[in-house]
């Protein structure tokens, strides 16, 4: 996958996230899940896009495990509001599934990076 694809792939993913944390129910365990969605989906796509104007293989080897655990995080969340039942399993589970999915996609990128330091 390249780079400008994962750039689009991981805003679409936060744009998911945001839409999907405002369907969150307003009570204490809904607004705090819908904080902590935001805000780490939404640094997914920051951090992939500001890993890629790294200067130096070091600084997007650090920059991109920023956006691992992140996107790490984004799943926990996901996965927490369907273990708390707070939305309909089905309205989550394509948007967890893209999680596992851009987390070990970006796991291959840092391995990859990491070779020959």
């Amino acid at each position: 996958m390249k780079k400008e694809d994962l750039i689009i792939r991981t805003k679409v993913f936060a744009h998911r996230c945001v839409k999907l944390a405002v369907e969150l129910p307003q009570t204490k365990i809904g607004t705090h899940i819908h904080g902590q969605l935001v805000r780490c989906s939404t640094s997914v796509a920051a951090n992939y896009r500001a890993a890629n104007l790294a200067q130096t293989k070091k600084s997007f080897i650090s920059k991109i495990s920023i956006v691992v655990e992140e996107v790490d995080e984004s799943a926990f969340w996901l996965e927490f509001i369907i273990d708390e039942n707070l939305l309909p399993k089905d309205r989550i589970q394509d948007l967890y599934n893209e999680a596992k999915e851009l987390t070990s996609i970006i796991i291959a990128s840092r391995k990859t990076a990491s070779k020959n330091i």
